[in-house]
């Protein structure tokens, strides 16, 4: 019998997915039977995964709404049995003390006999605790983010634990919980007594405490130590309760860093889209480009550059499905490793790999930060630019001359693992430049979701902004599956 899991303020998916894919033996030991998500395109994302599940083989017509052949509300019409099956698992719906009564109905619905042998997963909207964002928040946002107590909303976690008391929970969130605070103190301390006056006692993934106390950061995970090729770092919190043991597994580190260009170089290349300008008009994208020749006739990068225009000549800017056929023999040895996660060779090519348009002013700043990664193995900052490619902010002489912001455009590096993936990249691809020159351009939702894990034949619902968004926000489901695997040892031994 499988172990129910519910899943709060779910997002699209990530940390379910996992949870969902591990297997002990062969066998499947987790089921989601409630995820809640308040958005509305990353619900829709969560019921369209919801209702794939409902299948032991995925149908056609799936792959055929992948493609662009088929609706999202034909492929409903086509299996109603599944999508009210789905419908009842994924739920739109705010976390507040409203809707309390609803969410309790719904709780006590998805366990029905089960009393107390599940798992409650999920994190918190984070952006009350993002470092960055508070940085850049002024005095009057942080006070209506007071008011508004997103810090609090960990409560509504909270009160479930209290009521339904699960084996275990999960909790995620951003790194910059661990210095938040508001007018009633820490709040990182204050979610630890919580949680341990709700009857829990709280471990690491990372660490066995050994009777030792735990550090704060011992919750944080990183994750490109534990084979994500991202640096992403999260608190996610272990919740055991009271009476039954941690047991000794943690995660397990990888023998070595995971490079970005293992998750994204068998994807189609595709070239960037210009602004206001035909994407049919391959001479007028070159001819933006060129207007970079005098920048790197030193170092003969231009030269090798022009060598591959007529390459260049028969790139697109992808699409929402591009037909192809990805290798037999995925590149490099990670993507070979995980080729049953990711690669779904049914779906007959690659979704969401289209890429944005860009200012032409910003695309020679592409090409001349993506040539400085080349060369010189890091991502250049504001100064490294030659003084006609700097942007017209107002703050630049401080970013040149401070260092204050001064990674606004930042290449992935080829050899390195991607920084982390957040929300923000809905806003431009800035700070996701493609390590290849030729390309020219920022990652696609396709390339970002492959960094934080998804599989291939997981579609993000909504437009592209907001299919960035989910992405961003997300947990890597691979990750998850790593946790999942620490949570089934310990609900083995508490038997």
């Amino acid at each position: 019998m499988t172990v129910p899991v519910i899943d709060l303020f779910a997002g699209p998916g990530g940390l379910s997915e996992g949870f969902e894919n591990y297997r002990h033996h062969g066998g499947k030991i987790f089921r989601c039977v409630l995820s809640v998500e308040k958005e509305r395109f990353a619900h829709q994302t969560l019921l369209l995964r919801a209702f794939l599940r409902q299948f032991k083989r995925v149908p056609k017509a799936y792959y055929a709404h992948a493609r662009g052949e088929l609706s999202l509300a034909k492929l409903y019409w086509l299996y109603p049995k599944q999508y009210r099956a789905a419908r009842s698992e994924a739920i739109r719906l705010t976390l507040a003390w409203r809707n309390r009564d609803r969410i309790d109905i719904l709780v006590r619905n998805a366990l029905r006999t089960v009393e107390d042998n599940w798992v409650l997963i999920g994190g918190p909207p984070c952006q009350a605790y993002s470092i960055v964002g508070r940085a850049r928040r002024l005095p009057a946002e942080r006070r209506a983010l007071e008011k508004t107590r997103m810090h609090y909303l960990y409560k509504e976690y909270l009160r479930i634990l209290k009521k339904f008391k699960p084996l275990v929970f999960v909790m995620e969130n951003v790194k910059g919980l661990l210095s938040s605070s508001a007018k009633s103190g820490d709040i990182f301390e204050r979610m630890l007594k919580d949680f341990r006056r709700a009857g829990y006692s709280l471990h690491s993934f990372v660490r066995k405490g050994n009777g030792d106390p735990l550090e704060a950061t011992d919750y944080v995970i990183e994750a490109e130590r534990f084979d994500i090729p991202q640096t992403r770092h999260r608190v996610i919190l272990l919740g055991v309760r009271k009476g039954i043991e941690r047991g000794s597994r943690c995660l397990r580190e990888a023998e070595r860093l995971v490079p970005i260009h293992s998750a994204i170089d068998d994807l189609p290349r595709i070239r960037s889209r210009v602004s206001r300008i035909s994407d049919k008009s391959f001479e007028r994208w070159a001819r933006e480009l060129r207007r970079l020749r005098s920048i790197f006739t030193r170092s003969g990068q231009m030269r090798r550059l022009r060598g591959r225009w007529r390459a260049l000549s028969v790139l697109n800017g992808g699409d929402k499905f591009i037909r192809a056929r990805l290798p037999n023999r995925p590149h490099g040895p990670w993507l070979r490793r995980h080729r049953r996660w990711f690669i779904d060779r049914r779906l007959n090519g690659v979704t969401l790999h289209e890429a944005r348009r860009h200012m032409s002013t910003d695309l020679r700043r592409y090409l001349f930060a993506s040539h400085h990664a080349q060369l010189n193995g890091v991502s250049p900052k504001i100064a490294d630019f030659p003084p006609r490619l700097r942007p017209a902010h107002e703050n630049i002489k401080e970013a040149v001359e401070d260092g204050l912001f001064d990674d606004r455009f930042r290449v992935q590096v080829r050899d390195k693992p991607s920084t982390t993936v957040v929300s923000h990249i809905s806003k431009d691809g800035h700070y996701y430049i493609h390590y290849d020159p030729t390309q020219c351009r920022s990652l696609t939702v396709r390339e970002v979701a492959r960094i934080q894990t998804f599989p291939d034949n997981y579609l993000f619902c909504g437009p592209r902004t907001e299919q960035y968004v989910q992405v961003g926000n997300a947990v890597p489901p691979l990750l998850a599956r790593q946790l999942a695997a620490i949570v089934h040892q310990i609900l083995r031994q508490a038997g």
